[in-house]
């Protein structure tokens, strides 16, 4: 493709949009360098890789998302993407190289997906049951088809148990500190660019009423969804057959492509990776599945109440410190 100053331009705006992935603590663990052919490379920010995600599996998830909402915004914008994942092998911080050519068109469903990034939230709050599911979960299992990972509902009966798991991922961490400091630091007020802000958080009173969901220091507030006595969620799985730096990478492009068609059905999402980070619990959630794989997130989709205020989005950096583009 030609680089041209249109081009460039649309490329920095489908960028901008893709920022808005979800990561870990929203760490935003990526960058982009924008090549003076028009070529556009992805890396994995090393210097963003926290200390507890030691071998940077939810990091690549996190740059996995990124890349497959780079796809969606450029989608819509008239361009299709032509990913080389993994292209050189002694750089692995290389985990993207994107190409573009112009669309043959762009449907009215290519607009909404890129529409729903800036409209996704991680929704923490109890949540009920998600309204036309059977509707909506082959639409799900078609969105990831193109990637290498399996999609799972667990059944209702594995509530107790996936409950016990996540207390069992956070009763290991009790006395890890360095946990600790970790996420004090990334729901710190002070961040204007990165982490969780304080609107994002839940109570404890709230938090009691969601049985698998990540201790983030609580916060103080009235409590909300009152009417709500029990989270409903479905509780979804994204497994692969290996653990791979590659199946990290395809799970956080399966989780875009999960989130977004949520977010155009009206549903709620929240990815919860706290269970897969620990041995034995992901083991546990790893009984519940139809086959033999590795439970790489899981997700919370359910039916926020209608009518609430929207929450303000969470921060994310500037471009300038996440792209890198010919002067």
């Amino acid at each position: 493709m030609p680089t041209t100053t249109l081009a460039t331009e649309v490329i920095k705006d489908a960028v901008r949009l893709a920022c808005r992935a979800p990561s870990l603590h929203n760490i935003q663990p990526w960058k982009w360098v924008l090549t003076a052919g028009g070529q556009l490379l992805l890396f994995l920010d090393q210097d963003r890789v926290t200390v507890s995600d030691r071998c940077g599996r939810e990091a690549l998830i996190g740059c996995g998302a990124v890349l497959d909402h780079l796809r969606v915004a450029m989608t819509a914008a008239g361009w299709q993407t032509h990913v080389d994942r993994f292209p050189d092998p002694d750089e692995p911080n290389l985990l993207a190289s994107i190409a573009f050519t112009t669309a043959e068109q762009v449907s009215d469903a290519d607009r909404r997906r890129a529409e729903a990034i800036l409209a996704r939230r991680s929704d923490r709050l109890p949540l009920n049951a998600p309204k036309a599911w059977e509707q909506l979960e082959p639409v799900l299992r078609d969105a990831v088809d193109r990637y290498a990972v399996h999609l799972d509902v667990l059944p209702d009966e594995a509530r107790p148990d996936l409950a016990d798991a996540s207390q069992f991922a956070e009763s290991l961490r009790l006395y890890n500190s360095d946990y600790h400091d970790e996420i004090s630091w990334w729901t710190a007020p002070f961040a204007a660019a990165e982490g969780i802000p304080y609107s994002s958080l839940i109570s404890a009173a709230e938090g009691d009423r969601v049985s698998v969901g990540r201790v983030f220091p609580v916060v103080h507030h009235a409590e909300r969804r009152v009417e709500i006595g029990e989270d409903r969620a479905k509780i979804l799985v994204v497994s692969t057959d290996h653990d791979t730096r590659a199946d990290a990478l395809a799970t956080g492009e399966a989780l875009s492509a999960i989130l977004l068609e949520c977010t155009m059905a009206g549903l709620a999402t929240c990815p919860l990776s706290h269970v897969t980070e620990v041995r034995v619990s992901r083991d546990m959630v790893s009984s519940w599945l139809p086959h033999n794989a590795v439970p790489q997130i899981l997700v919370r989709v359910g039916s926020a109440p209608a009518g609430e205020d929207v929450p303000p989005p969470t921060p994310r950096r500037p471009l300038d410190e996440v792209l890198q583009s010919p002067s």
